[in-house]
């Protein structure tokens, strides 16, 4: 971790078994490129495993028990990690990610996406989660999704690119003037410098992201992310051929949607029949 980051207060299972391993290569008198050297694994996926950028495979962690003679205790960690959210992304952790980040690119299907919601959308969204959110927890997020919006304003902003399914700016979840408040909020982002929005029109002839919305973000050490959500979780993905495919897709999902000057159009029209 670089001198001066505070490590995530909820850190995820797949960051706790690299701090674990790490923590018995250390013990065991090993370094990364000496531990690699042992097991014929690169060096660089060593260091992937101990910072939580790759999940520790099964058999590997069973090697390393027997070379570091750690009785076992590699292989049971990994064994035993949930099923679900087994690699989960705890909210302290994707924020700091996000406000970090030198560049940032987001698809959404039925929700605008959460960067660019005005608080009083965001609060509708929110009032409607099931199981239900009391008000005071409402609230909590409702500011905290408003203060991740500064990475919108500042003066020297991330390269910021967002497509939109069509069907979530037409989607009857709120008030007809939080709707409406929600499109000019839209239509004013579309000016910022560093951001493009694209509409992914509902009659588009190919979509090429049917499989559910996702978020791509690039460090400033260059590292490549990104984030996936879903009914039964969210989670990380670190491997560079599984976010080559998400940055392939959403590469064609640019390519599929409106130009940036059409979705400022598309939005002006929807804000006129509003």
């Amino acid at each position: 971790m670089s001198p001066g980051k505070r490590p995530p207060k909820n850190p995820s299972a797949l960051r706790m078994v690299g701090e674990l391993l790490a923590l018995f290569r250390k013990a065991a008198g090993f370094t990364q490129a000496t531990l690699g050297a042992r097991l014929v694994i690169a060096e660089s996926t060593i260091a992937a495993y101990e910072q939580g950028r790759r999940p520790l495979p099964l058999d590997t962690a069973g090697l390393m028990d027997q070379v570091l003679d750690t009785k076992g205790a590699l292989a049971v960690t990994v064994a035993n990690m949930p099923e679900i959210d087994q690699f989960p992304l705890w909210a302290e952790s994707y924020i700091q990610h996000e406000r970090e980040a030198i560049a940032l690119s987001w698809y959404d299907t039925l929700v605008v996406p959460g960067l660019l919601q005005t608080p009083e959308f965001a609060r509708t969204l929110l009032g409607q989660r099931v199981p239900a959110y009391d008000e005071d927890e409402i609230e909590t997020k409702v500011a905290g999704r408003a203060e991740r919006q500064e990475i919108l304003h500042r003066k020297c902003p991330p390269t910021l690119s967002f497509v939109v399914w069509e069907p979530a700016l037409k989607m009857a979840i709120a008030e007809p003037l939080v709707r409406r408040d929600q499109l000019s909020f839209l239509r004013e982002c579309a000016n910022l410098p560093g951001l493009s929005l694209q509409v992914l029109a509902l009659d588009a002839p190919e979509n090429a992201g049917t499989a559910g919305p996702f978020t791509l973000l690039e460090t400033s050490e260059h590292q490549h992310l990104a984030y996936t959500e879903s009914q039964r979780g969210s989670q990380w993905v670190s491997d560079p051929g599984e976010v080559s495919v998400l940055e392939r897709k959403y590469a064609m999902l640019r390519s599929q949607a409106l130009s940036p000057e059409a979705t400022k159009g598309l939005l002006d029209r929807l804000l006129g029949e509003q």
